[in-house]
């Protein structure tokens, strides 16, 4: 062998066996904007900018708390590369909805990022602190209004374990269903509602305004520069993480498992990654693939058990 030949070989061994995804499509299962799209769209530039992929396209079906997109993404089979962006919220989505394809149907490929959600009352809200609230909860469980999206929504979930933990059965909940974040924030700063809530990311800027005053969060620890006392530190066991993630064909090749797996892990350890996650105030609560398919079916279990105390079925 020639000392050109051998060189050309050490070369090709030391160089990495990854290949770049071609024509990969990303399904959001919401409409542009929420996050499961803002996820999508930044795998979709930071796969194409590290040479992950190239000729990423996003696609949005939204419906029914995402279950349509689910669906579809199960159903049509494309020959093309596919992922699909989902999260806690279509856990609940899939129960209260009833929908007979699930997360069972997919391959989660893991776990990416997420929100922790405070529980805010008005500015001049009598309730000072978690304390009064659930004092006042435990008296009179129907004087409390609760103000979040869609029943089985995250913020609901949220309710019923705090419900939960201070020993008040989740049934008793006055939950006002409103229709997006900025209807909840008029509710609470308007007092059409006692208390709302939503992701740390969006309730910051209010937050920090003093608009509206957060009574506790449901981090399992206070969140680096955040002033705001977690549920467990106020002696209640709430810890709930609205998580989103990316999951992938069921049916696939184990080889081409290892090819998502490989290319979700370089992204999220690349820089362009984290600063996205840190620019929208999000948590990273990456979870590989082999740990992340016994998550989801615990979720599973755990929302499904909360609807039943909840009243949302039978």
């Amino acid at each position: 062998m020639t000392i050109v030949a051998a060189a050309a070989l050490a070369l090709a061994s030391a160089s990495p066996a990854f290949a770049e995804i071609k024509r990969l499509e990303i399904t959001a299962p919401a409409a542009a904007g929420g996050g499961y799209d803002q996820n999508a769209r930044i795998m979709q530039q930071v796969l194409q900018k590290e040479g992950l992929a190239s000729g990423v396209q996003v696609v949005n079906q939204p419906g029914a708390g995402g279950t349509i997109g689910l669906a579809n993404y199960v159903n049509n089979k494309k020959r093309t590369p596919t992922l699909l962006t989902g999260g806690l919220a279509l856990v609940g989505a899939i129960i209260t909805n009833k929908s007979t394809v699930t997360f069972e149907d997919t391959y989660p490929l893991a776990r990416l990022s997420a929100d922790y959600q405070p529980i805010v009352v008005a500015a001049d809200s009598p309730y000072k602190t978690l304390e009064d609230l659930i004092a006042k909860f435990k008296a009179d469980p129907g004087s409390v209004s609760w103000g979040g999206s869609g029943p089985g929504s995250t913020d609901h979930m949220l309710y019923g374990l705090l419900a939960k933990a201070a020993g008040v059965e989740p049934s008793k909940i006055n939950y006002v269903v409103l229709t997006s974040g900025g209807e909840m924030l008029s509710g609470v700063m308007g007092g059409h509602v006692t208390v709302g809530t939503g992701g740390y990311s969006e309730l910051s800027a209010q937050i920090n305004a003093g608009k509206v005053r957060a009574l506790a969060i449901s981090s399992p620890e206070r969140l680096p520069g955040v002033d705001v006392p977690t549920f467990k530190e106020k002696g209640y066991d709430v810890n709930l993480v609205n998580w989103r993630a990316v999951f992938a064909p069921k049916d696939l090749k184990a080889e081409e498992k290892q090819e998502l797996e490989q290319a979700i892990d370089k992204m999220v350890k690349s820089e362009d990654w984290k600063a996205a996650v840190k620019q929208r105030g999000w948590s990273d609560v990456y979870m590989p693939a082999a740990e992340f398919a016994a998550f989801v079916k615990q979720e599973h279990v755990r929302a499904e058990t909360l609807f039943k105390e909840l009243g949302l079925l039978k």
